[in-house]
């Protein structure tokens, strides 16, 4: 049975180098020079964005600051201000609203627009045109330095793809008349989703290209590549059939930090921890969602990773019974760390049913933690706090490039 391809409705738009590039907005004197952006100023810090005059010289993600540095000596770092960066987020949302009511936000920095449920007016308009509108209205109520790229395509995969053609500040748009022609000038790993272990396993079947991939049977893709209905929908996904359009479900709630210095005390450590357990717990209450299990996890400085966990028979969502876990479960560390990590897990959306024989001291931590989200929401967070955790505001909320689920409530 032949699939019938959908025709070219979804817009991908993806802001470019996006922390730097605003940086680079708010101060002119950074713009055309090599931009990285941090969490905070120190040896140890990672960097989350590049400037493209950055990345020419051969900055990337992830890199130290001490690397970045030999690579490229002029480099100018910046410690990252959350609030710019949900400020234009939330004026990215804005602008992509006005051409349809059906758009999502998939991270901070790119979303996706439903053509097919646009006004007549854009509905009817060649995607190339309401494109370089959004473009232009980027620049005029952002700023004049902002860039985007944008892909067009029948399915949120190709428009993607399309999306990450022509970086900086490009358009394209994939067809069914185009799409051989653009598959032949790419690697298997240019596609979204394709990393080098899928690389592989198409690899081992004689799958070398994306022109390969696109002509592979679907028995091939569901039996020997994925072994399972995930290679239907990559030969759909790749004929421009939509299989992407999903809510997942959360599945853990995590924090790390990289600690500022080797010599910090038993009790400057524990301040960072409780920061961590209220940003967590923040989190989770702001999803309405409790977890059962803590995961406690940290690097020392020769690279050794220490893991320890715990699984409660009851559900919990508070600050306070966060801290319980994490403080019991640190205490067995040894030090000096260098980075620290909270993650909840077995996340459910509801309390155990079963009432505890602590739950008068569970109501009022919950009416308490309540009380503090409340006030930090409207007055600015971290005004409500453990006394414990005072002297820690460096220990920044991290934005998240992979999703926004936090962003609908004030984190910063």
């Amino acid at each position: 049975m032949k699939l019938e391809r959908p025709a070219n409705h979804v817009m991908y738009i993806d802001l470019n180098s996006c922390f730097a590039t605003i940086e680079q907005q708010a101060r002119p004197l950074l713009r055309n020079r090599p931009v990285a952006v941090t969490n905070r100023i120190s040896p140890n810090s990672c960097i989350i964005t590049a400037s493209y005059e950055a990345k020419a010289r051969g900055v990337k993600v992830g890199q130290r600051r001490i690397e970045a540095l030999h690579l490229c000596p002029d480099l100018v770092f910046v410690e990252a201000e959350p609030s710019k960066y949900i400020f234009v987020h939330r004026q990215l949302r804005r602008i992509m609203s006005d051409y349809s009511p059906s758009f999502t936000m998939k991270s901070i920095d790119e979303g996706l627009i439903d053509l097919a449920q646009a006004p007549p007016k854009w509905r009817n308009a060649p995607p190339a045109e309401i494109a370089h509108d959004l473009k232009r209205r980027l620049r005029a109520e952002i700023g004049n330095w902002m860039r985007c790229n944008i892909g067009v395509a029948s399915n949120r995969f190709l428009a993607k793809l399309a999306g990450e053609l022509h970086k900086p500040d490009g358009y394209d748009e994939i067809t069914a008349a185009n799409q051989r022609q653009i598959f032949a000038g790419l690697k298997l790993t240019d596609l979204p989703g394709i990393n080098l272990r899928m690389q592989a396993r198409l690899n081992a079947v004689g799958i070398f290209t994306p022109l390969n991939l696109l002509d592979a049977e679907e028995s091939t893709l569901v039996k020997l590549v994925c072994h399972s209905i995930d290679g239907q929908k990559w030969y759909r996904r790749l004929r421009g059939i939509e299989v992407d359009d999903y809510l997942s479900d959360i599945q853990t709630i995590g924090r790390q930090y990289v600690l500022e210095s080797r010599r910090l005390d038993k009790r400057a450590l524990e301040a960072r921890i409780m920061h961590l357990a209220e940003d967590v717990g923040y989190r989770l209450r702001s999803k309405r969602l409790f977890a059962r299990g803590v995961l406690v996890w940290a690097y020392d400085y020769d690279g050794q990773l220490f893991r320890r966990r715990s699984l409660s028979k009851t559900a919990f969502h508070t600050d306070q019974d966060i801290l319980r876990h994490a403080r019991e479960l640190f205490a067995d560390f040894p030090a000096p760390l260098q980075i620290i990590g909270i993650t909840l897990y077995r996340i459910q959306t509801a309390p155990n049913a079963q009432l505890s024989l602590e739950q008068p001291r569970l109501d009022a931590e919950t009416a308490l933690c309540q009380a503090a989200d409340t006030i930090n929401l409207r007055f600015g967070n971290r005004r409500i706090h453990f006394a414990a955790s005072c002297g820690t505001d460096h220990v920044k909320t991290k934005i998240p490039f992979g999703s926004t689920r936090y962003l609908d409530r004030s984190i910063t």
